[in-house]
């Protein structure tokens, strides 16, 4: 498979794929293979060459038993790599460092007074920041060797719903395992598309998803206490993202058959991110027991 990597990751990304596709390789896992070219770089220039792994990708899920096969691989995927030795040498160490993200948020509302989107992305500003500061996670937690975007598009299934392999791999790096499987569930288990303002946070997708990862990879108590927290961060992380977004007009995905302008889609993006947080929020509880 051809591909034309986005130039906001440098050629040496590919250098991390390797080495963790062939680490995964050897433990006897399917992952997709950067292809050499004739000179035995692994790219030329922004292009690199990957095999293909036949099977099918989902945009959004609704069956549990798809919703454990995902726990299943994201696990083995994750025993596969606790042993690797690796120094990352493309990371992003902003990505997932979510009070910078709520000042980038702060910094945009003080700069976008006069942006015709102002007063609904303050309102969700607001609300947000009164979230963010009831949130009762822990920013201190260890970190792993993290895919770093496992939203349900980047797992390949087999026809028959099987897990086969990850997919997308430029975003590799060491996260905690809540932001990491937190990034994962507010994906998996939003039955609705992410496009959708309107959008809930399903404990049944959830529960599956959780035993089969836990049962494969199980986790300290320590550990498991801080994954429905992660979930919550993930949602007001993105929903922080988003709005700062509305503002700038800055959104490569826009589609005009959804929003007339990048403005309006990111803002349709930041409440449905928010009404996930709060749908997570509300189901604290339920959320916990089936990690405990």
């Amino acid at each position: 498979m051809l591909q034309r990597v986005n130039p906001i990751f440098p050629p040496r990304v590919n250098e991390d794929i390797e080495a963790v596709t062939a680490h995964v390789a050897a433990r006897g896992l399917l992952t997709p293979r950067l292809l050499r070219t004739g000179a035995g770089a692994l790219c030329e220039g922004p292009w690199r060459m990957l095999s293909w792994v036949p099977g099918v990708s989902h945009h959004k899920l609704s069956d549990p038993k798809l919703a454990a096969e995902a726990g299943r691989l994201v696990a083995r995927w994750h025993r596969a790599t606790e042993d690797l030795d690796h120094e990352f040498v493309f990371s992003r160490p902003l990505a997932h460092h979510t009070p910078h993200h709520m000042e980038v948020l702060r910094i945009a509302l003080a700069s976008h007074g006069g942006h015709r989107l102002f007063e609904q992305v303050e309102a969700l500003a607001m609300d947000l920041f009164e979230a963010w500061d009831g949130w009762q996670g822990s920013l201190a937690q260890p970190t792993r060797v993290a895919h770093g975007d496992l939203k349900i598009s980047n797992l390949r299934f087999s026809e028959a719903g099987e897990g086969l392999c990850l997919l997308d791999l430029d975003t590799m790096g060491r996260l905690p395992l809540s932001v990491e499987l937190g990034d994962a569930w507010r994906s998996w288990c939003n039955p609705a598309a992410e496009d959708s303002g309107e959008t809930v946070f399903s404990v049944e997708l959830f529960e599956a998803s959780a035993r089969a990862y836990l049962a494969e990879s199980p986790q300290p108590a320590e550990v498991r206490e801080q994954l429905g927290a992660g979930i919550e961060r993930i949602c007001l992380e993105l929903t922080a993202r988003f709005a700062a977004d509305a503002l700038e007009e800055s959104y490569f995905g826009w589609s005009a058959d959804v929003a007339p302008t990048r403005g309006d889609h990111n803002l349709l993006r930041a409440r449905g991110q928010f009404a996930l947080a709060r749908s997570v929020i509300g189901q604290r509880a339920e959320i916990a027991s089936v990690l405990r």
